[in-house]
């Protein structure tokens, strides 16, 4: 019996084994090690979101993971994103440009911060309305798709309506306005310590459209916001701008593919909350990031971050061994939901196995009895008495000889072993004649 309980013991132990091997392939296969590099879209190559871009770049070089570009026209960000095939799991967004229909497979970390559409102007004539730009030499920018079409459209202003050039970026643009080759440039929102947008602010050869109907503007197109730039944030001593100047803005969307490791989403949103949280000319304190996004689903992940901080493992885990403590955490439950069982049902299991033994001794016993009830010579009776020995020898290696049935088998090999020495008694005088 001494075997029976090693090999259950055996059997336990192969049993616990097999179901932590099991569990860690489907860990292995259900929460995968978050990636070590990630792919952005970051727009225009030397525009303000590469520089965003290089931000993240240095905060996530911290945690081991690394960052690579591509560029491309805001425009171009929303294919590459868009695009599963692509090899991009990020990318900064102008609002206005997608929405869950529209992108079905992706989803926000939130707005990170408001910026306006830039409109300079230069000449006598003071513009105050979009539609004062018929028949202007327009540089408008394409970085936004068809929403500034949109906007222009609006207010009376046609495609034919522009003599429109072709889009270079900001610092072109600039470099347009002061030889007088266009009369207007509309950039895209573009943050306001860019060095052209300061340069363009500092010109007093250069306007900004200062847009009297921004609040009706942002009323018809739900994902613009009408922002101020109040006198003298420019430049206090000389009073620029010299008035508060109403612009028409937009909230740029930092969008992740839905298949991205949720791990990498919590270390994005963290860093997110680093770069853009503090305060600016267009935003407040903790303003930025957004925990809600008007156009596209937000990742449960960047929310649960912004709400409540850090988790408990990423407040003293490194990045990359979150998602093992986290599969050892599964394991250890899975183990314990084996154990539990174990102990709670092993006694019983094992008592009737003991049992099981016993009826096997007990059957074993009543053949015994059952021969003796025939003729027997000498021989066959003391055969009788070595299985007898055998099952009382067996019945002494059984554990919980404290049970009822143990104590009854013993009185009961006891009883047959004295029927057998009777029986033998009586056969010893014709084995002597024999």
């Amino acid at each position: 019996m001494g075997d029976l309980g090693g090999r259950a013991a055996l059997r336990v132990i192969a049993a616990v084994a097999a179901t932590i091997a099991v569990v860690w392939l489907a860990l292995w296969y259900f929460i995968p090690a978050p990636p070590h590099e990630l792919t952005i879209a970051a727009g225009i190559k030397g525009g303000a979101f590469e520089h965003i871009a290089n931000r993240y770049k240095e905060r996530l070089a911290r945690h081991h993971v690394t960052l690579h570009f591509r560029y491309a026209s805001a425009g171009g960000s929303t294919q590459l994103i868009a695009d599963p095939k692509s090899g991009v799991s990020a990318a900064f967004l102008f609002g206005g440009l997608l929405n869950s229909e529209t992108a079905p497979d992706l989803v926000s970390l939130g707005r990170i911060g408001a910026a306006p559409f830039w409109v300079f102007y230069r000449g006598a004539e003071t513009l105050d309305r979009l539609s004062q730009l018929k028949g202007k030499r327009a540089y408008v920018t394409v970085a936004t798709g068809d929403l500034v079409d949109r906007i222009l459209a609006a207010n009376g202003v046609k495609p034919g309506d522009l003599a429109v050039r072709p889009e270079r970026g900001a610092l072109e643009a600039q470099h347009l306005l002061q030889r007088g080759e266009v009369d207007v440039a509309i950039l895209p929102p573009i943050d306001l310590n860019a060095p052209s947008i300061q340069v363009m602010l500092r010109d007093p050869n250069i306007r900004l459209m200062n847009v009297s109907q921004a609040e009706a503007i942002t009323r018809l197109f739900p994902s613009l916001n009408r922002l101020v730039l109040p006198q003298g944030v420019i430049d206090l001593e000389k009073n620029i701008p010299p008035a508060d100047v109403n612009l028409i803005g937009s909230t740029t969307a930092f969008v992740v593919r839905k298949d991205l490791h949720p791990e990498l989403i919590y270390l994005l949103a963290e860093v997110m909350k680093e770069v853009h949280s503090g305060g600016g000319v267009f935003q407040r304190p903790g303003e930025f990031p957004s925990l809600t996004d008007p156009e596209l689903p937000m990742a449960q992940e960047a929310v649960d971050y912004y709400r409540n901080g850090p988790s408990f493992l990423q407040r003293y885990l490194p990045f990359w061994m979150i998602n093992y403590a986290k599969r050892v955490t599964a394991i250890l439950i899975a183990a314990v939901a084996v154990v539990i069982p174990i102990f709670t049902y092993g006694p019983r299991l094992y008592a009737w196995l003991v049992n099981a033994r016993l009826l096997q001794l007990y059957r074993r016993l009543r053949l015994v009895n059952a021969q003796l009830k025939r003729d027997l010579t000498a021989d066959q009776v003391a055969a009788l008495h070595d299985d007898l020995q055998s099952i009382d020898h067996a019945a002494t290696m059984l554990p919980m000889r404290h049970s009822d049935m143990f104590f009854s088998l013993l009185m009961h090999v006891d009883m047959t072993r004295t029927r057998l020495a009777a029986r033998l008694a009586e056969l010893q005088p014709e084995r002597r004649v024999a």
